[in-house]
């Protein structure tokens, strides 16, 4: 079965419908930039808010070590999520289970990739836009993705409810993640579409 993350959560009554309609996972974006950025303190409440057996997932952009400690101090994460040009030395660093977010620019040798992150948990491959981390609404070329990884392949960018279970039976990825493709505006997710969602990766 293919696991759900739902991205972007900014509050608990996101955080609640997310896990009502059986997503795994959660994310919370520590990127101030983002539209999608939570505090600390907001993503405390939203934590303390989840039901049990729902992974916890903090994103970073090539934040400074002493911050993402500071996150891990206050806020009960299981899972870290880096987007940036993080070293597989500076992820696993922090002691904790990790995704490395992987733009999926021209030429780029995903076997290369995988090598140098071989301590990952998963690679979770997002659409390239040059100057964008991620969150672009765009979906990339499915066909680039190899079916011999041996890490967890997570699929990112562009999913929406339309067009998730074309993507599961092309790339048959371990899990999607999904953010803009159920939100009614920037940072607040809309029920109907999170729920056509899951119904899709589900049928």
């Amino acid at each position: 079965m293919t696991r759900v993350k739902i991205c972007g959560i900014t509050n608990c009554d996101d955080a609640q419908l997310a896990c009502q309609s059986g997503a795994d996972a959660i994310g919370l974006v520590f990127y101030a930039p983002s539209p999608r950025y939570v505090s600390i303190e907001q993503a405390v409440e939203v934590i303390a808010s989840l039901p049990p057996f729902v992974t916890s997932v903090a994103l970073f952009v090539n934040a400074e070590p002493m911050y993402i400690e500071q996150v891990l101090a206050q806020v009960a994460i299981d899972v870290l999520q880096f987007h940036g040009d993080e070293s597989a030395e500076f992820c696993a660093s922090f002691k904790r289970p990790y995704l490395k977010a992987i733009r999926m620019k021209e030429g780029l040798d995903l076997y290369a990739v995988q090598n140098d992150y071989a301590d990952a948990q998963g690679l979770l491959l997002d659409t390239y836009k040059k100057g964008v981390p991620g969150g672009t609404g765009e979906a990339f070329n499915w066909e680039k993705v190899p079916q011999d990884l041996y890490l967890p392949v997570i699929l990112a960018g562009g999913l929406v409810p339309e067009n998730i279970a074309r993507a599961i039976n092309q790339v048959n990825p371990y899990g999607v993640d999904v953010s803009g493709g159920v939100e009614a505006s920037r940072g607040k997710k809309d029920p109907d579409k999170i729920i056509r969602f899951m119904a899709a990766v589900r049928g």
